[in-house]
């Protein structure tokens, strides 16, 4: 029996990835007469759903001068409504027995609850509430400022990586709002108030500016009723701007960020490339990136590892990645955490020969088949999982792509060839990248 399970498992891996999204839940997607989409994925093996509302609006479109107003606007929705009082949304989900919670990124804002699928309704309405009926007092301003400057205090301020990470982002983005950190900088942060907070509230927090993704025991017919009854009645914004962003200069100089602090328990070198972002409709580039940073630096069998960690021992860590979701322009990394003894001049140098020699070599074509059965692996088990499918579609749906884009992602990646990957290598110009070495102060030992 275990032996029939394992063969029928390999069995179903060797599939082209279209055949097996068959198997899976249904998506169905529409858009209310009020402009907001609506993304359903239905998964009846389990009585509950995960109700996500995002909006295209995030840190990359602040205000110059105001950083960190998407991040504060979002702790603020937790404040009183014209129907709730101050944290009554997250009492009754908590009493209800779900979780909720919100988070910002450079290209949205996304509010979440996860309940039991016959408390959707009340979700939809609580949600609904505060898209347009929030009630900000110049106490809630004080209050949550102090908070999120604490936040800062302790994600960033106290984390030398954390603060290395905004200096290579402000040296790799010229010109786009993407060099600032979405918690914001500390001097603009200071001086958040209700009025930027609510310029951004009615600017994009309207129906026309959201995508609602609803996954879990649901149908389609379900989710419209309630959410045409719940989201319908609100206004769209006339007056919504396009998402407009500066654009990044062609870059011509590779830049250098040293960052040098006494709590850095383990030096690294760092090195991002701006590269193109994945595209709606025309994603082959993006995933040729994808699985370059794999191939790369995507385990303990990629090519980094086995050079720099087994063959030479001149590390103990490396890695690379690729950050696809994204509107605009967006990064490919490689780092590496030199031995003990290995200086980071040696380290950077040795992942420069390493990253020569894969582009000499080419692709190893056994392992990018490795690479593709562990993609068509991925796509089996994200299938389980209600909060990574709805995280799947908002992110992508707010980043420019679409429903259809996202459903023809697995089969891209499948088609992907070694030409593809090393074509795409290319667009890793040293001309379009910032190198970052984090160490601390000079005479300074571990």
């Amino acid at each position: 029996m275990l032996r029939y399970a394992r063969n029928v498992l390999m069995a179903s891996l060797m599939l082209p990835v279209a055949a097996m999204a068959e198997t899976t839940g249904k998506v169905t997607d529409f858009t209310l007469e009020n402009g907001m989409q609506v993304v359903v994925v239905e998964d009846h093996r389990a009585p509950v759903v995960q109700h996500m509302l995002w909006y295209r609006a995030g840190s990359a479109d602040e205000p110059k001068g105001s950083s960190g107003v998407a991040h504060f606007l979002e702790h603020l929705l937790f404040k009183a409504t014209d129907k709730m009082e101050a944290g009554e949304l997250s009492k009754t989900v908590a009493a209800n027995g779900g979780r909720d919670n919100a988070f910002t990124s450079y290209d949205y804002t996304a509010y979440f609850q996860r309940v039991a699928a016959d408390r959707l309704e009340l979700m939809m309405s609580m949600e609904a509430d505060r898209m347009k009926n929030i009630r900000l007092t110049p106490e809630n301003i004080a209050t949550e400022r102090d908070v999120i400057i604490e936040e800062r205090n302790q994600r960033t301020e106290n984390n030398p990586q954390a603060l290395f990470s905004e200096q290579m982002d402000a040296a790799q983005y010229l010109n786009h709002r993407y060099g600032t950190p979405i918690i914001g900088w500390m001097h603009e942060m200071e001086e958040l108030d209700l009025e930027d907070a609510l310029g951004f509230y009615e600017l994009y927090y309207s129906p026309n500016n959201t995508v609602l993704v609803v996954s879990g025991d649901v149908t389609p017919d379900e989710v419209r009723s309630m959410a045409e009854k719940h989201y319908g009645p609100i206004p769209l914004n006339p007056d919504l701007p396009g998402r407009l962003r500066t654009e990044e200069p062609r870059q011509n100089a590779e830049r250098r960020v040293i960052f040098r602090d006494a709590r850095v328990a383990q030096p690294y070198v760092s090195r991002s490339y701006l590269v193109p972002e994945r595209d709606s409709g025309a994603q082959e580039t993006a995933a040729a990136l994808t699985i370059l940073a794999d191939i790369l630096g995507g385990g303990t069998t990629s090519h980094f590892t086995e050079k720099l960690q087994f063959d030479t021992q001149v590390s103990t860590y490396t890695a690379a990645w690729y950050s696809g979701i994204s509107l605009d322009d967006t990064t490919f990394t490689m780092i590496i955490v030199p031995s003990e003894g290995v200086s980071l001049q040696d380290g950077e140098a040795a992942l420069d020969k390493a990253f020569a020699e894969f582009m000499d070599t080419g692709v190893d074509a056994e392992q990018l088949e490795r690479i593709k059965l562990q993609i068509r692996a991925s796509e089996i088990y994200a299938q389980d999982n209600v909060d990574g499918i709805a995280n799947r579609y908002g992110r992508a749906l707010t980043s420019g792509l679409t429903v259809e884009d996202v459903a023809a992602w697995p089969d891209i990646l499948d088609a992907v060839t070694a030409d593809d990957i090393m074509e795409a290598a290319q667009l890793l110009r040293r001309e379009a990248s910032v190198t970052g070495w984090l160490l601390r102060p000079e005479g300074e030992n571990k």
